[in-house]
């Protein structure tokens, strides 16, 4: 009895720990169910069905109409290679960018505060201010253009960076490198000031000194970064609307047309709601693959 009155206490203060922890995470679970979940249990619900923009029309199921149509939907293919196209553009740079910098602000020099301040301004800015600057940047008669035709006198053609095909996505591109590449530099900062000095100090009595103790200590040690880095990004680049919807809208002749812009073209300005859960209900699983590599190869390092 003595025994059983002593665990008693302990049961008790166990219970009331768990409740008061299940208080605190209530709220947000509420949030995160009436945000996220339901509407996403919405959605997949809705993409077995025809229906429009009036939520009040019954839903007609039609089973696995919009995914046939969407294997078949040429556009969609479309969509789905310049996304890729973006992720291949985006992503390299960002993970080689980001880890460049993050090695040549990771030093004790006078000032390197501001110095890292400075390249981290980028992320704090609006990126619907980026976009509307980058726009004037890339304008016929905007500030590049007006530069080149300084330099190269009056034969200059203005070029068309968002009005051609060619060249308008790797235009879009650059806005997400540039707001990106600070916030993934102190991700590798963090990383770099985690290794220990002594490690290089080892390396240096080997004979390795200069670029090549970083291929022998660096990159190895920084792997798990990497590697959450190179998946972070690919999922943002996966994602991107913004900066297509303001500065070229999907064009010019679709050339920057993504699955996110595919979806809210579907939704808006074609109505057909169910179709465009059906491509959201793609780029779901598309994330999702992402999401698994990334804890595939980052997870059991310590980085979660």
């Amino acid at each position: 009895m003595a025994a059983m009155a002593s665990r008693n206490p302990s049961g008790s203060a166990s219970s009331a720990g768990s409740a008061t922890a299940w208080g605190f995470l209530g709220p947000a679970l509420v949030l995160l169910a009436l945000s996220v979940l339901i509407p996403a249990l919405m959605a997949l619900v809705i993409s077995f069905t025809r229906s429009g923009l009036d939520v009040s029309e019954p839903l007609q199921f039609i089973g696995l109409a919009n995914f046939q149509r969407l294997l078949a939907d040429p556009m969609f293919a479309r969509v789905v290679g310049t996304t890729f196209l973006y992720l291949i553009g985006v992503v390299p740079p960002i993970v080689f960018g980001a880890l460049a910098l993050a090695v040549l602000v990771n030093r004790q020099l006078p000032g390197i505060h501001w110095f890292r301040g400075a390249l981290y301004t980028p992320v704090l800015v609006s990126l619907v201010v980026a976009a509307i600057a980058f726009r004037w940047l890339y304008a016929e008669n905007g500030l590049i253009n007006g530069w080149l035709s300084t330099l190269l006198g009056g034969r200059f053609e203005p070029i068309g960076f968002l009005s051609s095909p060619a060249l308008a996505l790797p235009s879009v591109m650059l806005v997400t490198l540039w707001k990106g590449l600070g916030y993934y530099m102190v991700i590798f900062l963090a990383g770099l000031q985690g290794i220990a000095p002594e490690l290089y100090e080892a390396a240096a009595l080997d004979g390795s000194e200069g670029w090549r103790r970083h291929l022998d200590i660096t990159l190895p040690l920084l792997r798990p970064y990497i590697t959450l880095v190179a998946v972070i990004s690919a999922i943002g680049a996966t994602k991107v609307f913004e900066e297509v919807y303001l500065m070229t809208q999907g064009g010019p002749a679709d050339a920057t047309r993504t699955i996110v812009y595919y979806v809210y073209d579907q939704a808006f300005s074609e109505l057909e709601i169910s179709y465009a859960c059906t491509i959201g209900l793609a780029l779901f699983l598309i994330v999702l693959v992402l999401s698994l590599i990334r804890y595939a190869f980052a997870g059991d390092r310590g980085l979660t």
